[in-house]
């Protein structure tokens, strides 16, 4: 596939997406939630939607994992797949703080190859292939700038999550703390976005995720030269039998950085 033209449609379905958030989230929309608590709206639905058919349009033999999908698992039998989070951070669209996100990515056998992640507040548009690099379009004025992580190794600035901090986070903050001059907060796929434009140069994650919320950002990430890994050091792989992260991951700017038992 060419990651060009893949690249080009992701773009543009992520940000048709986000626009449809938008226009959901100036209204009084409804919250629902769904068997394991987390919150659902109409602007899930709606930009799942958007981008389901898009993806289904242009690329009609990949198959699609999506948060807001049925899970087909002959998936696993397709080379490519495309990993969806319509709507990643729908805690940040609920309480309103703009902190939301669209994600797309196309995984080649299991490794992801072309990321997309749109933020409909912004209108920032953080986008890579592996064969074209990693990106950011600045909503405010759309010049673009190349992405690629910082080289330090002190003064380091630290981002975690707006909703899920934990213990083991706050544990491996206090034993760098002097190498850490200061920690950040953001949610959803913004922090390894961060990573990626020398916001922060760290990001570690001991809580769940799924693939959905970490493919594209995974891709952007090691694309502009992080390190993306397990927590014991092992891939990060997608399109699994079973989708959830449960060993946790980082985000490094530096292998000097690691800060986890390497086994």
């Amino acid at each position: 596939m060419n990651q060009k033209e893949v690249l080009q449609v992701l773009k543009e379905l992520a940000v048709k997406a986000g626009l449809k958030i938008m226009e959901i989230y100036n209204t009084d929309f409804q919250v629902d939630y769904k068997e394991d608590s987390s919150p659902l709206t109409a602007a899930d639905k709606a930009a799942n939607a958007i981008i389901v058919e898009g993806l289904q349009k242009h690329f009609p033999d990949c198959a699609i994992l999506s948060e807001e999908l049925k899970d087909d698992k002959s998936r696993r039998d397709n080379d490519y797949c495309f990993i969806v989070d319509p709507l990643d951070g729908t805690k940040e669209f609920v309480k309103r703080n703009g902190e939301f996100t669209v994600n797309i990515a196309l995984v080649c056998r299991q490794k992801p190859i072309v990321g997309v992640i749109y933020v409909p507040v912004t209108k920032d548009l953080y986008y890579a292939a592996k064969e074209e690099g990693a990106y950011k379009q600045d909503g405010a004025n759309g010049s673009v700038k190349r992405l690629s992580v910082s080289d330090k190794l002190d003064h380091l600035i630290w981002v975690g999550s707006k909703s899920h901090s934990t213990e083991k986070e706050e544990n491996l903050i206090a034993a760098h703390q002097n190498r850490i001059s200061e920690t950040i907060s953001a949610g959803s796929s913004l922090k390894g976005c961060l990573v990626a434009e020398q916001r922060a140069d760290v990001y570690y994650r001991f809580g769940l995720t799924c693939e959905w919320d970490t493919a594209a950002m995974h891709c952007i990430a090691e694309t502009a030269g992080a390190i993306v890994r397990q927590m014991d050091n092992t891939e990060l792989l997608y399109n699994r039998e079973n989708t959830l992260n449960d060993k946790g991951f980082f985000i490094v700017n530096r292998r000097e950085n690691i800060w986890v038992d390497m086994g």
